[in-house]
């Protein structure tokens, strides 16, 4: 159970280095990815002692902040989120994210979802209001069983998958995010991608000493490999070739 913290922001639309803009409506992420970069420098950033994903830091002020900040900034796409999932189980309370994007959307400011919950389909109807939106699922395997033990507090793979062809059938542009890439049947999880996303992005991983620690006491240690990374990548990229589905490997 992750210690809850209401807070109050001062600055919620900060620059990014990836969009023009990134929100974070909260501190902290209860999906505890057992390989995400944040665990060790947002622990220090946010001054807690709790080990990533045993902490949320609530903005409780994010949509009003939000509102304030969008009225004097220079148009830009938003990425929602870069150091936490914008729809990690506390948003079915708070609803912050919900809110921050109603904001966004008044203002018709570009926006980029990034998540691993299918929680996201209660805003299709703010989604809808955009003229200018991707919406992606981060799918780092098709193997279920694997997920669970790296990303426990995510949905599980098929939701995820599901998710995205609702999305998509509204004409609403989607893609899916495969990074850090680990074990898997990659043609699998292209076929059950097909006609569900617009692209396809693949990632490597960067590997911290906590994560290679956790990957070798799952007996995972040719996964952190680069002979392992470019042949699932060069797996993913025939299989989306084959589907005419556009594939992009970032780093």
């Amino acid at each position: 159970m992750a210690k809850v913290t209401e807070v109050r922001a001062k600055s919620i639309l900060n620059k990014s280095k990836i969009f023009d803009y990134c929100v974070n409506a909260y501190t902290g992420c209860q999906v505890n990815c057992r390989y995400c970069y944040a665990r060790l420098f947002m622990r220090r950033y946010s001054g807690h002692s709790e080990p990533w994903g045993a902490f949320v830091d609530v903005k409780v002020n994010a949509p009003e902040l939000l509102r304030k900040q969008l009225a004097r900034a220079k148009r830009g796409t938003a990425w929602l989120s870069s150091v936490c999932d914008p729809y990690q189980p506390l948003e079915a309370v708070y609803k912050l994210t919900r809110q921050c994007l109603v904001e966004l959307a008044e203002r018709q400011f570009p926006v980029n979802i990034q998540t691993k919950s299918a929680l996201l389909l209660r805003d299709l109807d703010v989604f809808e209001k955009f003229e200018e939106i991707e919406v992606g699922m981060t799918i780092t395997t098709d193997d279920e069983k694997l997920a669970q033990v790296f990303e426990p507090g995510a949905s599980a793979v098929r939701e995820r998958i599901m998710a995205l062809e609702r999305i998509h059938s509204r004409g609403i542009r989607t893609f899916v995010f495969i990074g850090p890439l680990l074990p898997g049947n990659p043609e699998k999880l292209v076929a059950a991608l097909e006609g569900k996303v617009d692209k396809v992005l693949i990632d490597r991983m960067n590997y911290l000493d906590t994560i290679k620690g956790f990957y070798l006491k799952l007996g995972l240690a040719p996964a952190m490999t680069d002979r392992f990374f470019r042949d699932q990548a060069r797996r993913l990229a025939a299989e989306t070739a084959k589907r005419r589905l556009a594939c992009e490997i970032l780093f």
